[in-house]
């Protein structure tokens, strides 16, 4: 029986290059993924003299190792870093040379600002579709909710949180994301149009709120019909961008919205990311990722996928009117009443009325252009003598009947349902998006966001997207199946199993 004594002798004439397996996976990142890109990315973030920062390929790679190892702070990374030979290999770092500090990275992070790591994100995906892997013919979003770094304990009145964060920053704004955002201006398109167009279109946007340029941030100041959300006068003390959010399971949390837009390919590249705070609905930014992935790519998509959040009126009209098929479940407003619902009415085209179950005529007496619905009215008294008014309504003044300025746009929509195409695309949309999600909050750490604040959520979210693309982009180079570094699979690439006494794990057929 032999005995093993510890002693440690200095190496001699051996390096991390010797030690670091030639199998091992840092290796072949560092073989098929070049970062001297991301210099060119961060160049307006740094000064022409002083002392050298860290360099910029190495704040990237820790990044990417936090991802793969399932890490969930800087200092943990750190501690990973200086003992993962195989890590400190893939730095460039030799055994006896320091590692960055965490909080270095924190104000590398805070220096970069939000635009750098979109920027990073949109590289990787430039990459996967020279590769091949982004198809661009079909497009589904999803979103998924996301617990934030707050707890309920947390509440104040929103009024309190902004004026002791006025306090805190009465000279700079509260997470301003760094210089970096400033440079990210849009480039004018080579179009001709008259002065006159110009100004009507910057008065048009100037109008609208547009989520990619805001970062996801709603307007509070916008008081719609007198409404107003919980979250527009309670907030966290503890992450003041964070809303209140209904789980699924039950209970309530603060969280965000993480909004995926993805690629109909065999890849399931993802094309566009996006963080919300909680009550933003998912619906409400359909459009404007879906104008961003179509012209940022240029692609030329013949349908477009969701659930029935997602089968609005304006969407449907927007996607329609492009010639891009809306392939979203609509509302069954039937089901919402006690009373007979709109499709038990008969609408006759030619002499536009309405016939009730009974037979009689329910003619158009005004439009709400502001709901977008024609209104459609039974006279009283034959309402009121008719046998089934118990069953029709309780008004006294005649049965009434909205229908949608666009009902054509609708009911195009509905002669989709009955097609081949539209019940794959439903069944492709659970196997494309979802999974996603469950990849990424059972191995990356997306079921509750690490920090704090709506634009550090955003580029945690996109560092996350960025790396399930990548793994996708290190498959088609050549890794294959083989475990990553935290010894999870490549998670959505097989049918998923569960029972009850272990979590959902891939199984390979």
């Amino acid at each position: 029986m032999g005995t093993k004594a510890r002693a440690f002798a200095p190496l001699c004439n051996r390096s991390a290059e010797d030690l670091v397996p030639a199998d091992n996976f840092y290796r072949h990142l560092e073989a098929r993924l070049d970062l001297d890109f991301v210099r060119d990315l961060v160049r307006t973030t740094h000064k022409e003299g002083g002392r050298p920062s860290v360099d910029p390929r190495v704040f990237f790679k820790l990044q990417l190792v936090m991802f793969f190892e399932g890490l969930r702070s800087e200092r943990e990374l750190v501690r990973v870093a200086a003992d993962r030979l195989s890590v400190r290999w893939y730095l460039g770092y030799d055994l006896d040379e320091e590692l960055p500090d965490h909080l270095s990275l924190t104000r590398i992070r805070q220096r970069y600002g939000l635009a750098v790591f979109r920027r990073f994100f949109e590289a990787i995906v430039e990459q996967c579709r020279e590769a091949g892997l982004v198809w661009g013919k079909e497009l589904y979003f999803d979103a998924t909710q996301v617990k934030a770094n707050a707890s309920l304990d947390s509440i104040a009145p929103r009024f309190a949180v902004q004026a002791h964060l006025g306090e805190l920053f009465t000279d700079e704004v509260a997470d301003e994301p760094g210089p970096a955002e400033a440079d990210s201006q849009p480039i004018e398109l080579p179009v001709s149009i008259t002065d006159a167009e110009r100004d009507q279109l910057a008065r048009a946007n100037e109008a609208r709120h547009d989520w990619l340029a805001q970062d996801g941030a709603p307007d509070r100041t916008i008081v719609r019909d007198g409404y107003r959300r919980r979250s527009d006068f309670e907030a966290s003390t503890t992450d003041p961008d964070a809303a209140f959010m209904a789980l699924k399971k039950g209970g309530l949390h603060f969280g965000y919205h993480d909004h995926y837009a993805v690629d109909g390919g065999k890849a399931r590249i993802i094309l566009e990311v996006l963080a919300t705070p909680a009550d933003v609905m998912e619906n409400v930014p359909f459009l404007d990722m879906l104008w961003r992935v179509r012209f940022r790519w240029r692609l030329r998509p013949r349908q477009a996928t969701g659930d029935t959040t997602y089968g609005t009126v304006e969407n449907i009209v927007a996607l329609e009117d492009q010639a891009i098929r809306a392939y979203v479940p609509l509302p069954d407003f039937d089901q919402r009443t006690p009373y007979y619902g709109a499709s038990r009415f008969t609408y006759d085209p030619e002499r536009d009325e309405y016939r009730c179950p009974e037979g009689q005529v329910l003619r158009r007496r005004k439009a709400k252009y502001t709901e977008g619905v024609m209104v459609y009215r039974a006279e009283a008294a034959i309402c009121n003598a008719c046998p089934l008014k118990a069953a029709c309504t309780e008004s006294s003044q005649g049965r009434q009947v909205h229908r949608s300025l666009y009902a054509e746009y609708l009911h195009r929509v509905r002669a989709y349902h009955q097609t081949p195409a539209y019940g794959k695309a439903m069944a492709k949309r659970k196997a494309w998006v979802e999974p996603l999600f469950r990849e990424a909050k059972d191995w990356h750490g997306l079921e509750r966001f690490r920090l704090r604040g709506l634009w550090k959520v955003s580029a945690e979210a996109l560092l996350i997207a960025t790396g399930q693309n990548l793994k996708r982009l290190q498959r088609k180079r050549g890794w294959g199946r083989q475990p990553w570094p935290n010894g999870a699979p490549e998670a959505p690439l097989a049918p998923w199993t569960s029972s009850k006494s272990r979590p959902l794990r891939p199984v390979f057929t």
